[in-house]
């Protein structure tokens, strides 16, 4: 029974930093020159970025 709480917590652990560093990237790559010279260029807007944690499972997730 222990391992298995230690699994859980472990495993929340995990999906909490995986969505800091996911926001991190997508802020400073949004941020950055390269980012504001792509948005310019190919038109791309923040609202367009897809995570697989932002759409509901019964949908599939356009990249």
């Amino acid at each position: 029974m222990e391992l298995f709480g230690m699994l859980i917590f472990y495993g929340i652990g995990l999906l909490f930093l995986y969505l800091v560093i996911e926001a991190a990237i997508r802020n400073g790559i949004n941020n950055s020159l390269i980012g504001k010279y792509l948005e310019k260029k190919h038109g791309l807007k923040k609202d367009e970025y897809h995570s697989p944690l932002d759409s509901p499972p019964n949908q599939e997730v356009k990249s």
